[in-house]
C-alpha cells in the first residue's frame, strides 16, 4: 500500500511541476505578445479557390481593451472601421454610412470574408486567465525546439474550449496554434511562418490562419509596421471617430 501511495504521489509531483512549468512557458509568451498599447499596420490576403484578395489595415490598441481599425485598401473597402472597447464591438460601412453592433451569433462570422472570426479578434484576455495550462511534450518545427501545451478553458465565455500550442523554446513565441469546440472538433489552425526581434521581444510578423470548416487556402496575416507603447489619443476611441 506504501508503495502504491508513494508511485500515486510521485505522479501527482510531476503532473503539478509540468502545469507549473507550463505556465512559466504562457507567461513569457504573454510578455512577448501583449504591451501597453500598439500601433500597426497590417495586410491580410485571403486565399480564395479561385482569387485571392489583399486588405490593408492601420489599427490603433490599448492593452486587451480598446482597440480602433481602419481599412486603408483596396478602395471598395477603404474608410471601413472597427472599433471594440472591453467586450463591444462596432463596425462602420462607409458605402451605407451605417453603424452596427457585432454581437451574438454575429461574433462567430468571417472578418471581411476572412479566415478569422470577430470573435478571435474580440479575444485580448491573457491566456493564463482563461486556460488552465499542462506541458505535454516536446516537438521540433522547421528546425525549431518547441514546447506542446495543452490549454483547457476555466471560463465558459471563451472562443475555443480547449487548444493546443506549440511554443518556440528560446523565443517563446507560439510557432502553430490548433483551436478545438467543445464537441471537440478541430476548428481553426494558425502557423507562424515570420518571427521578428523588436526591441527586446520576438514577435510573430507573418501567420497562416486556416478556418478547418470552409474552403480555401487559408488567410496570410502580415504585420508590416509596428511600435508599441506610444502615445494614442483617447478619442481615437469613440464612436465619434467611426465616422
Amino acid at each position: 500500500m506504501r508503495k502504491i501511495l508513494f508511485v500515486f504521489a510521485t505522479i501527482a509531483s510531476l503532473n503539478t511541476g509540468k502545469a507549473q512549468e507550463a505556465v512559466e512557458i504562457l507567461k513569457k509568451v504573454e510578455a512577448n505578445m501583449s504591451s501597453e498599447n500598439r500601433v500597426m499596420t497590417t495586410e491580410m490576403t485571403i486565399k480564395g479557390k479561385r482569387a485571392s484578395r489583399t486588405l490593408e489595415a492601420k489599427t490603433w490598441a490599448v492593452g486587451s481593451t480598446k482597440s480602433f481599425t481602419e481599412y486603408l485598401a483596396p478602395a471598395a473597402e477603404r474608410g471601413t472601421k472597427m472599433l471594440k472597447i472591453n467586450d463591444q464591438l462596432w463596425m462602420y460601412s462607409p458605402q451605407a454610412d451605417r453603424t452596427v453592433q457585432i454581437s451574438g451569433h454575429m461574433l462567430r462570422q468571417s472578418v471581411m470574408g476572412s479566415d478569422l472570426s470577430y470573435e478571435d479578434m474580440m479575444e485580448d484576455r491573457r491566456l493564463t486567465d482563461i486556460y488552465d495550462a499542462k506541458l505535454i511534450g516536446n516537438e521540433e518545427i522547421n528546425g525549431r525546439k518547441v514546447f506542446v501545451l495543452e490549454l483547457t478553458a476555466k471560463v465558459a465565455d471563451v472562443a475555443y474550449q480547449r487548444q493546443m500550442m506549440w511554443v518556440d523554446d528560446g523565443r517563446f513565441v507560439p510557432l502553430r496554434q490548433e483551436m478545438y469546440a467543445r464537441s471537440g472538433s478541430l476548428l481553426r489552425r494558425m502557423e507562424t511562418l515570420e518571427v521578428r526581434q523588436i526591441g527586446r521581444r520576438w514577435f510573430p510578423v507573418e501567420m497562416i490562419y486556416r478556418d478547418m470548416l470552409r474552403q480555401g487556402d487559408g488567410t496570410v496575416f502580415r504585420i508590416k509596421e509596428i511600435s508599441f507603447d506610444q502615445p494614442i489619443p483617447e478619442s481615437v476611441f469613440s464612436r465619434a471617430a467611426l465616422k
